[in-house]
Order: C-alpha cells, then sequence, then structure tokens
C-alpha cells in the first residue's frame, strides 16, 4: 500500500486489531459547555480542566486547554477543524492536506521525529498510528498524546470526535458535529432505493485490494444495502483482502468505486484495459465511481460527503435497470 494512505495501509499491512476510544471524563462543567460553543476566532476560558479523556492509549490526563496542539493525523486535523479547533493547531503532519489552511508541515507520522515534535513545543499531540513508540517517547518529556487509531465504524468515528472536542475544551461543537453527521448519514440512506440487490467492488489501490464488510469504509456502503464482492474473498486479510483480477471478472460487480484515482491515476478507462475487465457490467454501463482518495481513506466529518457520492450512485444505477 502507498504511504499517503496511512490509516488503511495501517489497518491492511499490520492486520490491526484497533480498539475503540471512550468518551472523556469528567462531564465539562456548564462554563466548558458555553465556552466551546464560542466562535472559532473567540477565547473559551479554560473552564473545565484539567479533563481525562479515554483514548486508544488509554486515559489521557490533559491539564489545561491546548493552545499548540500538533496533528499528526490526517483525520484528527479535519476533526479538529470542523470542532472549532483550528486556531488551536500550530502544526500538521505531510499528509494532512484538509482544511487548505491546516498549517502543514514536513512532519511525518510515518517516520516520526521525537525532537521535531518536542521543537513545536505542543502542549498536545494527536495520532493515529503509534509508530515507533511516539506515545511513550513524547510521554518522557510530559507532552501529552491522543492516539486515536483507524476506527473500524462509525460509532467510533463519533466517539474520536467526541475524544478531540473534550480534549481541546471544544464539547459542544463535537456534539453538534456528530449529531449533524449522524443526522445527515440518516437521510442519505433513508432516500436511497431499497432492495436494489446491487453488488459493487471498492478499490483501494491496483494491487488490487479491496475493503470488505467488516471495515469501517464496509460500513458507508451497508447504509445502502449493498453487497461487496470482497465478502466472498477466500482470504479476509483483516477485511482488506487482495483481490485478483479473475476474481473480479467473475464476480462482476454492479458499480465500481475507485479510492485509486489521485494516487494512481484509475479511471473507467484504465480498468477496461485490465485483462478480462472491458466486459465488466460497471464498465459496460457507466457504473465505475471515482472517488476522492483521501475522502475515501478518512474516518472523519467528510465521510458524510462520501456517502452521499456512494448515494447519488445508488440512484442511478436503480433507475437505470
Amino acid at each position: 500500500m502507498r504511504p499517503v494512505r496511512s490509516a488503511l495501509a495501517g489497518a491492511l499491512l499490520a492486520a490491526l486489531t484497533l480498539a475503540g476510544c471512550g468518551q472523556s471524563s469528567p462531564a465539562a462543567s456548564p462554563a466548558a459547555t458555553a465556552s466551546a460553543s464560542a466562535p472559532a476566532a473567540a477565547t473559551p476560558s479554560a473552564a473545565g480542566f484539567p479533563v481525562t479523556v479515554q483514548a486508544g492509549n488509554g486515559a489521557v490526563a490533559v491539564a489545561r486547554r491546548p493552545e499548540r496542539i500538533v496533528s499528526l493525523s490526517p483525520t484528527a486535523t479535519e476533526g479538529l477543524f470542523a470542532i472549532g479547533a483550528g486556531p488551536q493547531v500550530i502544526a500538521v503532519d505531510d499528509q494532512s492536506n484538509h482544511p487548505a489552511d491546516a498549517p502543514k508541515s514536513d512532519l511525518s507520522s510515518f517516520k516520526p521525529n521525537v525532537e521535531a515534535i518536542v521543537a513545536k513545543k505542543p502542549d498536545l499531540v494527536v495520532i493515529s498510528n503509534d509508530t515507533d513508540s511516539l506515545v511513550a517517547a513524547l510521554g518522557k518529556v510530559g507532552v501529552p498524546v491522543l492516539l486515536e487509531p483507524a476506527a473500524t465504524g462509525l460509532d467510533e468515528a463519533y466517539d474520536q470526535i467526541t475524544d478531540l472536542g473534550a480534549a481541546t475544551g471544544n464539547v459542544d461543537r463535537a456534539a453538534e458535529l456528530v449529531a449533524g453527521m449522524r443526522k445527515q448519514l440518516d437521510e442519505i440512506a433513508a432516500t436511497a432505493p431499497k432492495d436494489t440487490k446491487l453488488t459493487y467492488y471498492h478499490e483501494l489501490d491496483v494491487t488490487p485490494y479491496a475493503a470488505t464488510s467488516s471495515t469501517f469504509i464496509g460500513q458507508i456502503y451497508g447504509l445502502f444495502g449493498l453487497t461487496n464482492i470482497a465478502d466472498k474473498a477466500p482470504e479476509a486479510a483483516g477485511g482488506y483482502p487482495k483481490l485478483s483480477a479473475e476474481f473480479v471478472a467473475q464476480a462482476d460487480p454492479d458499480l465500481i468505486f475507485l479510492a485509486d484515482t489521485k494516487c494512481c491515476g484509475q479511471s473507467k478507462a484504465t480498468l477496461a484495459k485490465r485483462p478480462g475487465w472491458s466486459k465488466l457490467s460497471a464498465i459496460e454501463n457507466d457504473r465505475v465511481v471515482p472517488l476522492d482518495d483521501d475522502v475515501a481513506s478518512r474516518w472523519g466529518p467528510r465521510v458524510v460527503d462520501l456517502a452521499k457520492q456512494v448515494g447519488d450512485a445508488v440512484q442511478k444505477a436503480a433507475a437505470g435497470r
């Protein structure tokens, strides 16, 4: 897998069993609630701290409202800005490309440099992988770290946003974001055609690797009642099996979703050149759906955008039958 696809690559290559993240403790006071709902340009008070957040690395104590956050997770970066914590973020890793105004740096989450991170003088670091025991290394110099690993389901994704809200003093904004995401996903799923019996293939890269229904991405497709051809792969590989071209050709999915358009230039035209694929139903019926690699590989606020694209494709395919 390509290094730019950090979350899915980690799940695939390391076959990680990722722990869910818990709610924060203790509950925020009324003063903290009021400050969290303030406009992003305002300076909320420090009420509500210290706080303890149950993250992937256990109970993380945050003594005071952080003002120098470093994010080494593209998904966490998106979440932090979505809950109004953007002004508190002073540096993000070299793969964090959304939003455009995030303070991108040369920090790497794949080969983290402890000295370079500490040089930023962070009072909170957020990561998705504990590469080279980064949590312990930063702990030795007194820097709190939130480990928010790749979510295996929507509930974990919501919970991580809640964690970020608690750890940064943006509790209300995080709650509003989660509620909004739940509502939008419910509405998108409710308007989708029912009992379409459509099958699909979600391609992670040109190997090709796919994602089964047991994964986070598979749960998004599950909202629409689609049948995943990868679920019948002989080796599940932790939910990300390597499929053969023959397997996909034989399964002949009704829909093909490409999450390797930016990294690998894949399209309906390139798929048609693969041995045995030119006559696939999805290609002949123009049901190859190009996705944004980043949106399709992250488990943050933009999963709603992904669901909308999947829903539109389902609507179109069902209408064309």
